[in-house]
């Protein structure tokens, strides 16, 4: 049974081996060439300032006094059902003391203070306890140059010593321990980043090249070195270097753009920019494509002419003259107002059409309705003499009921009697003989 444990053991070692050598071999295979990661065409006039932007924050120096508090290590505890929960067990800077944020894991619960030193920040956890059931991770932050690693280890407690065991599921090793006893949670980590303190400053570079057309990249000119530190290299002839610069706070703001002035013809080729921090291994490189443009035209517009002064040794202090100036319109604007004059004057004709239209409609509605007017007055005339009549028969006969005295009476019934008939009284009574 021995011999199946060492043989166990001696396997999860290997597996970290290759983990950790898996780990260098990425790491250090960035160390190699620089990655591209964008490429820009540059075009400007000759005579002008072009400027080669180039900025990454990653660079930038955010190093603090103390030099130790970039650097740090803290184990986390995840619990599975029926709590689901998560809790910080310890942490630790790389040159400072170890934080317990449970008191109950205080003495039972620790952390090489070489950890730093010889990449070994494996959790050791003494008396274990079924409550100490969980996931663990251990996790490396280095705030300065943007690494953040993780590593987990399920930690499972049994009382049986015959299921005591650790084994690899596929995602993270499993260690099966008896309850009461002491337990080691492996995390191995030896890059130099986490484990040197060397001066971060020496480590970081950024460098200029040009490369002519036809030229390969390799054989590129180096033209400008900058160093965290403050150290700077230029490179070639005198003039070349008065014209291309770098900003002197470069690491504090994170700005690495190349400032060309006067630019010329033979300014043109594949400029490249390199930011490299060995440290943290960070390997960048952008491209510019520079082709320069003719030169711009001068404004030949005359400079303003100064006022004649009446005596320039006078000490009187003249009153400011004004002067107006118009420019004349361009032939666009002049049409547009011309468009406008027109469109204004069609909106006038339209206006007035239909203001005349209408006009003409209400006349003939007057018309048509003094027609339908008048055949209605000629009806109720004749009416009204039919009714006057029969008025004028009625007023007569009331007519003798208004008179004041008999004589009046009389000449009106006089008036209104048949005119007396002629009578022949000899036919009169012959006819009454013959009856």
């Amino acid at each position: 049974m021995e011999t199946a444990r060492v043989h166990i053991i001696t396997r999860i070692l290997l597996l970290f081996q290759i983990a950790v050598a898996f780990l260098c071999a990425v790491v250090s295979g960035q160390n190699g060439e620089s990655v591209v990661v964008g490429e820009f065409n540059i075009s400007a006039p000759a005579g002008s300032e072009a400027v080669l932007q180039c900025h990454s924050q990653r660079m930038v120096w955010t190093q603090d006094r103390l030099k130790d508090r970039q650097r740090v290590v803290h184990w986390d505890l995840f619990r599975s059902a029926p709590d689901y929960s998560m809790e910080r067990v310890l942490d630790m800077f790389s040159a400072g003391d170890q934080r317990i944020y449970n008191g109950y894991n205080k003495g039972r619960v620790s952390m090489p203070m070489t950890a730093f030193n010889d990449g070994n920040f494996s959790l050791v956890i003494k008396d274990v306890a079924m409550s100490d059931r969980g996931i663990y991770s251990c996790n490396l932050h280095h705030h300065y140059c943007h690494l953040y690693e993780t590593i987990k280890v399920q930690l499972n407690v049994t009382k049986s010593p015959r299921k005591e065991r650790r084994f690899w599921d596929g995602e993270k090793a499993v260690f099966v321990v008896l309850v009461g006893s002491t337990v080691v949670l492996p995390c191995v980590n030896r890059h130099p980043v986490w484990t040197e303190a060397h001066r971060e400053e020496e480590q970081q570079v950024v460098h200029w090249d040009r490369q002519l057309p036809g030229v390969r990249h390799d054989r590129a000119d180096r033209l400008i070195d900058l160093y965290a530190s403050g150290e700077r290299r230029q490179y070639g002839p005198l003039f070349l270097r008065r014209k291309m610069n770098i900003s002197g706070e470069a690491f504090s703001l994170g700005d690495f753009s190349l400032i060309i002035s006067d630019l010329r013809p033979p300014d043109e080729g594949v400029y490249s920019c390199h930011l490299h921090h060995h440290y943290c291994g960070l390997h960048e490189r952008r491209i510019f494509h520079v082709s320069v443009g003719p030169p711009l035209v001068p404004d030949q517009s005359p400079a303003p002419r100064l006022l004649p002064q009446d005596d320039p040794n006078t000490n009187m202090v003249e009153v400011p003259r004004v002067i107006n100036v118009i420019l004349p319109e361009h032939r666009g604007h002049f049409l547009q107002q011309v468009g406008y004059i027109l469109a204004t004057l069609l909106l006038l004709a339209l206006i007035a059409i239909a203001v005349i239209l209408f006009s003409r409609r209400c006349r003939k509605r007057g018309l048509e309705y003094d027609l339908r007017r008048s055949e209605r007055g000629n009806v109720t005339s004749n009416d009204f003499e039919m009714g006057v009549t029969e008025l004028k028969m009625c007023n007569q006969e009331e007519m003798r009921l208004d008179y004041k005295n008999n004589i009046l009476k009389e000449k009106a019934e006089m008036s209104k009697l048949p005119s007396p008939k002629v009578i022949d009284l000899d036919k009169e009574m012959e006819k009454k003989a013959w009856k």
